[in-house]
């Protein structure tokens, strides 16, 4: 489920984790301070209560929970063939992007509300991304883009790539997976940003049968291994995957992993019980969400609270959840960074 995805141990300044700033502070339950332990879970763990706080740290994936959904170009199997070049320009895009630099663009889209072309030039720019060679000789090729910021940005530094080489290369907004593909497909579409382990999903449940074992893992080199073949029977080719991650993370606040030195969901399995979780309202039936929890992890959740996915941080940030589910690339992560 992607509401729509190192191990390590020690103090919390080991942690390479991203970093929500989030606005307010006071008391315990209402944006600052700590809450200290309780009392013992049912599973023996002392009872860590949810501790308020002015950010929020996203434990690692440790255990390989969440599938590796890699941010990677899927591109028309003609126009593949046609122009090479294509796929070896957008392959330099996945080589420069990696998940911090992800959140850096939908920070300066989504918070500081400049626009997805505005952002893209920029990019191409300091990643030196344009092309040497005018090798497009006026080839119009449209990127679609599915319905939601990241993606359109992501279109829009690929068809700014493409551009640099002398195509007429155009970025526009589609709508679903389940609108964009066909017209990727039949080439009414030249390329798409994608993501590895929902694609390779999406199509082997398209040409297996949606039974089928799909092939998406943590690992992102074997979901490539996956997809590349279900591409071709689909009439497309994948690109080189980057670095860049968006799928489900889980966040505690800052105060809560110093507290209980937590850096890992291993570290918060083994250190903390009677949980409370806060997640979208499906939470508790997705495999990747309280039932991965619980089932990989042996997480001990005591409570499960609904919130819309935009909530969820400021539930955490006023101590009404210990833990809860975000976006990996959220653009309010970029303070991290900063």
């Amino acid at each position: 489920m992607r509401t729509t995805r190192r191990t390590r141990t020690g103090t919390l300044a080991a942690l390479a984790v991203a970093t929500l700033a989030l606005a307010g502070c006071g008391a315990p339950g209402s944006g600052g301070g700590r809450a200290e332990p309780t009392s013992t879970s049912s599973s023996g763990l002392t009872t860590c209560e949810p501790v308020a706080g002015e950010s929020l740290v996203v434990l690692e994936d440790d255990q390989g929970l969440q599938n590796a959904d890699n941010v990677i170009p899927a591109v028309n199997a003609q126009v593949a063939q046609q122009h090479p070049v294509v796929v070896e320009l957008l392959d330099r895009v996945s080589a420069a992007l990696d998940t911090d630099r992800l959140i850096e663009l939908n920070k300066a889209v989504d918070i500081d509300r400049r626009t997805s072309s505005e952002v893209a030039r920029e990019f191409v720019a300091d990643e030196g991304l344009a092309a040497d060679e005018q090798t497009g000789a006026g080839t119009a090729l449209t990127v679609g883009a599915a319905n939601f910021s990241e993606s359109l940005t992501l279109a829009e530094i690929y068809a700014e790539v493409l551009r640099s080489a002398g195509f007429d290369a155009q970025a526009q907004s589609i709508g679903s997976r389940e609108t964009y593909l066909p017209a990727l497909q039949d080439g009414t579409l030249a390329v798409v940003p994608e993501y590895a382990a929902t694609l390779t999903t999406y199509l082997s449940a398209q040409v297996n049968g949606p039974d089928a074992e799909a092939g998406a893992s943590a690992d992102v080199d074997e979901t490539v291994a996956a997809l590349t073949p279900l591409a071709e029977q689909s009439g497309l080719v994948v690109g080189a995957p980057s670095d860049a991650q968006d799928q489900n993370a889980f966040a505690v606040t800052a105060e809560f992993a110093q507290e209980h030195d937590v850096a890992t969901l291993s570290d918060l399995a083994e250190t903390c019980g009677g949980l409370v979780l806060a997640g979208p309202p499906e939470c508790p039936e997705r495999p990747f969400c309280q039932v991965g929890l619980e089932e990989t992890y042996g997480l001990d959740i005591a409570e499960f609270r609904s919130f819309e996915l935009s909530l969820i941080a400021t539930a955490l940030r006023q101590g009404d959840a210990a833990i809860g589910l975000v976006l990996s690339s959220d653009g309010a992560l970029a303070s991290a960074q900063e």
